[in-house]
């Protein structure tokens, strides 16, 4: 993730898969409880459909959207967490494991 980006610049924005398939609109931002930098996106998927949770490292923002390098089918099938609440290392370990991340970065 760009860090020079500021976590509120990011809500509202369009969210894309790594084909430039919409995924949504970024509703939140979870910032790391160690560092304070932004490390998931809570996108809402559709008008009547749930927000998703997607991992700001390795995503970008390129000309004014986030570009997100998975497939929509994976996110759409991202645990269903809830947003408005603080993720627990549990949720997190999920979406790590969820998305073929390495927890310990």
């Amino acid at each position: 993730m760009q860090t020079d980006i500021n976590p509120r610049a990011l809500i509202g924005r369009k969210a894309f898969d790594r084909g430039g398939v919409k995924i949504g609109t970024v509703d939140e931002v979870y910032l790391d409880d160690a560092t304070g930098e932004p490390e998931w996106a809570a996108v809402r998927t559709g008008l009547f459909s749930r927000d998703v949770f997607v991992p700001l490292e390795p995503s970008e923002v390129v000309g004014g959207t986030l570009r997100v390098p998975y497939d929509r089918a994976l996110i759409r099938e991202a645990p269903d967490l809830g947003v408005g609440r603080h993720l627990s290392p549990e949720q997190e370990m999920e979406l790590y494991h969820h998305y073929g991340l390495d927890a310990t970065r």
